[in-house]
């Protein structure tokens, strides 16, 4: 590649980020041409090219990447030095690069419309109603705990390997689909991510590879959270950027799911975030709501915190704080706070809705 055709590249970044500014003022294009037009044919065709594939295909990208990285600046790091210009010009060629195939293959996804505003519900709620949405949640969440267990006080663990678990979603989305067609999901490709101990670490439970498509699952945490989380990870698959869309997504696909385990994993996945916004409105509410719920539920929610306590590190925070201005930068204003925001999405939907 000639200096000239580097040069055009590196400085393309400047329309770029501008051109992503103007349209992320016109959510509504954004949903009709690419959420709802360009993006699900693409999504499909890289969920046939990668799918079938047993092992992540983009955890090997990033190891390419990693390895081509640290080989640029052992060669060419002099160059900050001594050709200033020449070494910005090879970054902002990569990056322009990978900013222009992030956007046009995923990205984008975090300008469309809210999906309140597509389902036409409320975005706000009175702690009134939070209170009588946690209680129906509760109620519903001991039923399905004691038909499991048939005894209130035992922790119910997930009988299911993993690659089970993967091919066992796709019947809530089934479901789910008759109510919302662009959720049909098919193929599927979803996988234990080969970092699920570096994401562990790093304090995150799965993400979606906006290269490849593939939605990857910290196979480590494995707890009653996996099924939610493994629909979460497929909600941004088909679209659904933000964090609190794919919570709320990830949420009606398991427990539109015909099997009890999944159920049992939304309602208490989705009940955790209801307590989190009671204890911060009224801590006093907070403890008299806890004394409804089964001990076995709370034994699940200790479960999963003991697990996340062995692997706390000083490098999480950083992890965490930068995941947090990403999704700033990504039209998430309230950053990973946002993952709260599901509530909203949740006491709205159910307004006139059986649990």
């Amino acid at each position: 590649m000639t200096k000239r055709m580097k040069t055009i590249i590196a400085f393309s970044i400047i329309p770029q980020v501008i051109l992503v500014k103007i349209l992320a003022k016109h959510p509504e294009l954004i949903e009709k041409y690419y959420s709802n037009g360009f993006y699900p044919y693409l999504s499909k065709g890289f969920r046939l090219v990668f799918g079938w594939i047993p092992f992540s295909v983009g955890d090997i990208f990033y190891t390419i990447a990693t390895i081509l990285i640290i080989r640029f600046l052992i060669l060419k790091g002099r160059m900050f030095f001594y050709q200033t210009r020449n070494f910005f010009r090879e970054v902002f060629v990569v990056i322009s690069v990978l900013y222009f195939v992030f956007h046009l293959f995923w990205g984008l996804n975090y300008y469309r419309l809210p999906i309140y505003q597509s389902l036409n519900i409320d975005n706000d709620y009175t702690t009134e109603e939070l209170f009588e949405f946690t209680d129906r949640l509760i109620a519903k969440a001991n039923e399905v705990h004691y038909s499991i267990t048939k005894n209130d006080t035992v922790m119910v663990s997930i009988p299911y390997s993993k690659r089970k678990i993967y091919k066992m979603t796709v019947n809530g989305f089934n479901k789910l689909s008759a109510e919302m067609p662009n959720l049909t999901y098919a193929p599927t490709s979803i996988k234990s991510s080969i970092y699920s101990t570096v994401l562990t670490y790093m304090g995150y439970g799965g993400y979606l590879n906006p290269f490849t498509n593939e939605a990857q699952v910290n196979s480590v945490a494995f707890s009653y959270k996996y099924p939610t989380v493994s629909c979460h990870e497929q909600a941004h698959q088909l679209g659904y950027s933000a964090e609190n869309e794919a919570n709320f997504i990830g949420y009606l696909a398991a427990v539109n799911n015909e099997d009890i385990y999944f159920k049992y994993s939304a309602y208490i996945y989705s009940l955790r975030y209801c307590l989190g916004e009671i204890r911060s409105r009224d801590p006093e509410k907070f403890r008299e709501v806890n004394k409804k719920m089964n001990p076995g539920i709370i034994k699940n929610y200790i479960n999963v915190s003991n697990f996340w306590k062995r692997y706390e590190n000083k490098a999480e925070p950083a992890f965490k704080t930068s995941f947090n201005t990403f999704l700033k930068a990504n039209n998430q204003k309230d950053g990973i706070k946002s993952y709260s925001y599901v509530v909203a999405l949740l006491v709205n939907y159910y307004k006139n809705k059986e649990l």
